[in-house]
């Protein structure tokens, strides 16, 4: 039944996030939405303000037992780590430690945190979705921190996978190249410091984006079917 489904979403206050804390609303499926910044109201989608790239106050949170009481009685709890930011993006001399450090904590120590805590709750069927990206499987010039972060949720889903816990499915799945902030932000960075930024004009010319609700549909529709977990890492475009 629909009501024994619960999600737990990042990042949805735009976006990609946005639009699948819509579709799960539109589906009639509770959501806990963690973001820094409080995103549209919706239906069933319950929002808590935490900035997930300061680790310290993702821990207090998690040992305070909200995700463990929102999950409580669900059939089927799916985690979504959608939350992460392209930033910093040039030579990696350019690079503050401060940004690296930051970036690293939203889009990588908060996937595993989260990931972990999900793991460990009692439940026939539990299911961890990384929103991962090409970047993590390609290298980009200007892109090392982020190419590193999403390379980090591929290898992770992998080694988990191997762990072969009862119940638990995990995968990081790139879900191809979507119309949202991300890409106007890629567009719109001098070529210094990312060389290949006229390719990605390219797509969003020729109309090669897909939409941020379109990729939603897709990606739920994959997270709550039979065949979510049987790869470890996946692509979107190949379902």
């Amino acid at each position: 039944m629909m009501s024994a489904i619960k999600v737990v979403l990042t990042g949805h206050s735009r976006g990609l996030g946005a639009a699948i804390a819509a579709e799960l609303s539109g589906r009639g499926i509770p959501v806990l939405a963690l973001a820094r910044k409080r995103g549209a109201d919706m239906q069933g989608v319950t929002q808590v303000a935490l900035d997930l790239s300061d680790t310290a106050a993702l821990s207090g949170w998690l040992a305070g037992g909200a995700l463990e009481s929102f999950l409580s009685g669900a059939d089927r709890a799916l985690l979504i780590n959608n939350a992460g930011m392209l930033q910093p993006v040039g030579p990696l001399s350019s690079h503050a430690p401060a940004e690296v450090a930051h970036a690293i904590g939203l889009n990588v120590a908060a996937p595993l945190m989260l990931a972990a805590a999900v793991a460990a709750i009692d439940g026939a069927d539990r299911r961890v979705l990384h929103v991962s990206s090409g970047a993590g499987r390609n290298a980009y010039p200007g892109w090392a921190v982020y190419c590193a972060s999403k390379a980090a949720l591929d290898h992770h889903a992998r080694a988990a996978a191997l762990d072969q816990s009862p119940g638990l499915r995990i995968v990081s799945l790139a879900p191809g190249v979507i119309d949202t902030d991300m890409q106007a932000q890629i567009r719109a960075t001098d070529v210094e410091r990312f060389p290949l930024r006229d390719q990605f004009e390219a797509l969003k010319a020729n109309g090669a984006l897909a939409s941020p609700e379109d990729c939603a549909k897709r990606l739920l529709d994959f997270a709550l079917s039979p065949a979510f977990g049987a790869a470890a890492v996946a692509d979107l475009r190949d379902f």
